[in-house]
């Protein structure tokens, strides 16, 4: 079975993202313009395509219209074709009144359009993040340890640490504990074995990217019987499921960046000008591009 076949892909549209203001004032985070002509939700889909991924759902919530009108006028497929990226807005139904409460809760409320598409895995990325990354390699690490659920975890060091759920793996590569942005006190105890090159550079802790893979049937036992009240992928579901299933990391050592605050916005819009760059070689590239659709702006009217 090809891995088009295998997985299907959700993509989380980010909350209200209010440490992204004021960019963030009538668009969510995916919508948010980065290097130009692009936008946030670009890289996850760019991903997914080029990973021959081709069937992806899109969860939004807030200030959704900006993210919902460039992804029905960016992602085409031809009508033969079962590849799609649709949108799952949050919506009120007889079962669940409420909104997305977390990232669980999101997928949990979608996972009935799921029923339609059958997959032996399901894909979570986030759609506020910039990097580049072949999905195909992260799903033959999973298979080869056997996982139930696989983690993209990146190496980081003692300053961002703390900024992070802190995973601690064995030999196998698989998560034995995990923390959610430990002090710095106790980041000792949570040191793993990177490599050479990352320990070189003091990077010496694996910190969780958010993207995971599920067994399907696991993820469905997951949200709808085992933990039906959880909320939060990274607070709830993975840190009970370590000790009970087997979950492994995928160290992935490219660039990757957060875009959680203005900061971040401005040094990854920064360093993406930079030609030659390592960091814009590896997200902009001609062999794994990332896809848009340009608009087409009126020239400004003669004097």
């Amino acid at each position: 079975m090809s891995i088009s076949q295998e997985v299907i892909a959700m993509i989380l549209g980010g909350g209200a993202g209010t440490r992204l203001a004021p960019l963030t004032s009538s668009r969510s985070k995916p919508a948010v313009p980065i290097a130009g002509k692009y936008r946030l939700v670009d890289i996850p889909i760019s991903n997914c395509i080029n990973s021959d991924i081709n069937r992806m759902f899109v969860l939004t919530q807030y200030n959704s219209a900006s993210l919902n009108r460039h992804i029905k006028n960016t992602y085409r497929f031809s009508a033969f074709s079962t590849a799609f990226v649709d949108i799952l807005a949050a919506e009120q139904t007889p079962d669940n009144p409420a909104w997305y409460q977390g990232t669980a809760d999101a997928v949990r409320q979608c996972l009935r359009h799921l029923s339609a598409f059958p997959s032996e895995y399901v894909l979570i990325l986030s759609g506020d993040q910039l990097y580049q990354m072949d999905f195909n390699k992260m799903l033959d690490n999973h298979k080869e340890c056997g996982a139930d659920i696989s983690i993209a975890t990146i190496p980081v060091g003692d300053r961002e640490a703390p900024e992070f759920g802190i995973l601690k793996a064995d030999e196998e590569s698989l998560i034995s504990s995990f923390i959610e942005k430990p002090a710095k006190d106790i980041l000792g105890d949570w040191i793993s074995d990177t490599g050479p090159a990352m320990q070189q550079k003091g990077k010496n802790y694996l910190a969780s990217m958010g993207i995971y893979i599920f067994n399907r049937q696991l993820l469905l036992d997951l949200l709808l019987k085992i933990h039906p009240d959880a909320t939060d992928f990274g607070k709830e579901i993975i840190p009970s499921s370590i000790e009970t299933y087997k979950v492994a990391s995928y160290q992935y050592e490219g660039y990757w960046t957060d875009i959680g605050n203005i900061y971040s916005f401005f040094e990854a819009n920064l360093e993406l000008t930079i030609f030659l760059n390592s960091i814009c070689l590896t997200i902009l590239n001609q062999f794994t591009p990332v896809r848009v659709c340009c608009r087409r702006l009126r020239s400004a009217a003669p004097l």
